[in-house]
């Protein structure tokens, strides 16, 4: 699996890798040292600090020795042993040492999130869940652990081959890595560490196999061959590549190793330069504005004219890791400053390898963070008026479980290439062509507003959107202006319901047939007329009293609330007693109409939240419906993990310290009888 170590190994590690064949090796490697669960309370010994510096090094092969000749390991040395070994490609003992440590004290939640993407590099994938499980409720906020919650129930999608896409691996890989490709002309040039003719042939700490230079190569039927040198004055003595170029091919960006710096830190960061064609030679290569020896800047993708570049970088005020920004050219040709591409795109871990088609406008990338099938996956998403849309993953066979990373797309978007270090390969980081077979799918966008009849805008509406089954989707409380913005699928249809007080529930119905990438659908809510009064509220008060005394009559004690597990909707053998007592009163009470509410503890993100309670009011309302005479008496809604019976709340980065007795008093239904 590719690692991405960045700001400590500054290389966006995806550059490298070992043998992927390794990951076929069954055995756990007899090295491995056993690891004590008393090892967070020792002290570093001088074995373990002397594999320290050679992971700083990135000479992993000499810091598992190390490691491994240390009697006891700290919990921090054991953590480097197993990202060492990961970054070996030698998941299967990555693995092991993980099992070790993972669940002793003093663990970070970010182990939670390494050992389950190492469990999904194994094939893992229940085991692997069930860890990002326990990284997401210490990290309810994290980006990575939101766009698990919210992607979770594709994953089965995922894996399935749609026959989109038809992946071929290419002849001319070798051994070596070869790996991000990028058009040139009617060309294919891309970065590889294959023979050269260099007088001294210099090697990577990391692979062991020389850095990698620039190579150009013909392209006949999608195989790529006559493969050469791109241009001997740009391969420097470190690493080179990927490039991109303009669309007439005078203008070029690559990445190459900061050689020179003497920095501190001791890391060598990476860098962008330019060359412009005159004539038949290459111009000197001019460095970027941000090159900086304190982060990287890297994985250029320049627009059609050259003036605009989508590219990856560590610097500082990012979401974490490695993340993409756009940056373009003043009318004077100088480069203004970078944008953020924001967290539709980016994560705590790392985003790289952007690809932007013109023509449709769709952004590819490679990520770690977002939720997939292992390692790096490669996801796409669509620009619209000023911003990405929702996130989609690619999905089988573009990604595995393996590292997918640096695709590029044909201006008719049906052919590219991509990079993998996948188990089929020649070794290493090979190249694939692709043919697409069907239309990318990559959903619709819905903008709307909450109004009046009048067209006045509405602020403070809470909107829903549920699927044609009346499954919620997603949720969210307009702002000021009122306005609304989901991403749903194609060729279905949905419903929008607004909600606020002193107004009548509106709802809008429509459909995402047809062409069109963006589509409008307002939702008009009607002012209520007759408030209730001060003395409707009494006598309402009053009928409910008088149905609990009557319950308390007919069953010898009060209803009690239904309860539920953490994270289901599942009618519990418990619940079904309360909800039995319900349907007994109601059909000795055949007018009597009754309605639900279902809340969730604080744990998860609000959206999640409000989902799961629209699901337990769903599940206890149709247990009662298909019991009672006239079903239409009884109705239910979800109100998230709003009105907690307790002070088991969830800060923004801290998760409730309460028990989980405490929770459970907040995971229930409430029943509300509105009429006799």
């Amino acid at each position: 699996m590719k690692k991405l170590i960045i700001p400590v190994a500054i290389f966006f590690g995806v550059f490298t890798n070992l043998n992927a064949q390794e990951k076929l090796n069954p055995e756990i490697s007899p090295e491995i040292v056993h690891l004590s669960m008393e090892s967070n309370a020792i002290a570093k010994s001088n074995k373990e600090m002397k594999g320290d510096k050679y992971t700083f090094r990135y000479s992993y092969d000499k810091a598992v020795k190390a490691y491994n000749r240390s009697e006891l390991l700290t919990i921090d040395g054991q953590r480097q042993l197993a990202k060492s070994y990961s970054n070996l490609n030698k998941n299967i003992e990555a693995e092991e040492v993980y099992a070790n440590f993972i669940n002793i004290s003093g663990i970070l939640p970010e182990d939670y999130f390494n050992y389950s993407m190492i469990l999904k590099a194994n094939g893992k994938y229940v085991e692997a869940i069930i860890y990002m499980q326990k990284f997401s409720e210490l990290k309810p906020n994290d980006l990575r652990a939101i766009d698990y919650k919210n992607n979770l129930y594709k994953f089965e999608n995922l894996r399935t081959n749609d026959e989109i896409f038809k992946v071929e691996h290419l002849m001319m890989n070798t051994n070596a890595e070869d790996f991000g490709t990028t058009y040139y002309n009617e060309k294919i040039v891309f970065s590889s560490s294959r023979s050269n003719t260099k007088m001294i042939d210099r090697k990577y700490n990391w692979t062991g196999k020389p850095f990698w230079d620039l190579f150009i190569a013909d392209v006949d039927s999608g195989e790529l061959v006559k493969v050469q040198k791109f241009n001997s004055k740009m391969n420097s003595k470190m690493n080179d590549g990927p490039a991109s170029f303009s669309n007439d091919g005078t203008f070029m960006a690559y990445t190459k190793n900061h050689s020179k710096d003497k920095s501190k830190d001791k890391v060598v960061e990476l860098q962008i330069y330019f060359s412009t064609l005159v004539g038949k030679k290459w111009s000197k290569p001019e460095p970027f504005v941000l090159n900086n020896k304190d982060f990287s800047v890297g994985h250029p993708c320049l627009s059609a004219d050259g003036n605009t570049m989508y590219f990856t970088s560590d610097m500082a005020g990012g979401y974490g890791g490695a993340d993409i920004y756009k940056i373009t050219k003043n009318a004077n040709g100088e480069w203004q400053n970078p944008e953020n591409l924001g967290n539709n795109i980016n994560t705590e871990s790392d985003e790289l390898f952007p690809f932007f088609e013109e023509n449709n406008k769709i952004l590819f990338f490679s990520s770690n963070g977002r939720f997939g099938l292992g390692g790096l996956d490669i996801f796409m998403a669509k620009f619209d008026e000023n911003s990405f849309g929702k996130t989609f993953n690619a999905g089988s066979p573009v990604n595995t479980k393996s590292d997918d990373f640096a695709i590029i797309v044909n201006n008719k978007m049906n052919k590219g290439y991509l990079s993998s270090n996948r188990i089929d390969g020649s070794g290493g980081d090979d190249i694939y062509y692709f043919d697409m077979l069907k239309g990318l799918y990559l959903g619709k966008k819905i903008n709307g507003i909450a109004k009046d009849k009048d067209n006045n805008p509405i602020p403070n509406t809470f909107i829903t959107l549920s699927s044609e089954n009346g499954n919620l989707i997603d949720s969210m409380t307009t702002k000021d202006d009122a306005a609304y913005t989901f991403f749903v699928d194609s060729d279905k249809e949905y419903k929008l319901v607004g909600e606020k007080e002193t107004y009548i529930e509106g709802d809008s119905i429509f459909d995402t047939f047809g062409s069109e990438y963006t589509i409008t659908a307002d939702v008009i809510l009607l002012q209520k007329e007759e408030p209730i009064t001060e003395i409707v509220a009494e006598k309402v008060a009053d009928f409910k009293t008088n149905v609990v005394n009557e319950l308390v009559k007919v069953f010898g004690l009060n209803l009690d609330n239904v309860y539920f597990d953490f994270g289901k909707y599942n009618i519990r053998p418990d619940a079904e007693i309360e909800l039995n007592k319900i349907v007994k009163t109601m059909n000795k009470y055949p007018t009597m109409v009754v309605e639900l509410a279902s809340y969730t503890d604080c744990r998860s993100n609000e959206g999640f939240n409000q989902n799961l309670s629209d699901k337990r009011a769903k599940a206890s309302v149709n247990f009662i419906k298909s019991k009672i005479s006239n079903p239409d008496r009884i109705s239910g809604k979800g109100y998230g993990e709003t009105n907690l019976v307790n002070k088991c709340a969830c800060s923004e980065n801290i998760p409730s310290e309460c028990s989980e007795q405490e929770h459970q008093k907040n995971r229930r239904t409430e029943f509300v009888i509105v009429k006799e």
